[in-house]
């Protein structure tokens, strides 16, 4: 009965090795993207200070990092970079819903009915 076990304990140990490993490079690889969300959100406080001319080009500049972050979020903590296709079909519906959404928001800035 020993020999058995001893086998057995033999068979997992490379697993678990294995497995430690990877929890390991995802571990870093959360690290990673945390630290690059903080260096952007970084940027973001110190492009708060820079005017590039207008109102709406700050805003502008704010969603295009805003946006970047966002899409880091989604692909590396929501597990969006490994998914299926019928997700990705989903998203492409949900970018033109929001794009939709801001293109209104960009309409009603110039409605000359409010003006």
């Amino acid at each position: 009965m020993n020999e058995t076990h001893d086998s057995l304990a033999a068979e997992t140990a490379p697993a678990d090795e294995h497995a430690a490993h990877d929890v390991a490079k995802h571990i870093r690889g959360y690290l990673m993207v945390g630290a690059t969300l903080l260096t952007f959100t970084a940027i973001t406080v110190f492009l708060s200070y820079v005017n590039f001319g207008t109102q709406k080009a700050n805003i502008a500049v704010a969603m295009l990092v805003a946006t970047f972050k966002a899409c880091l979020v989604a692909a590396i903590f929501m597990h969006l970079s490994s998914e299926k296709r019928m997700i990705y079909r989903i998203l492409i519906f949900t970018f033109f819903f929001v794009f939709g959404l801001f293109w209104l928001t960009y309409l009603a800035w110039y409605d000359p009915i409010t003006r």
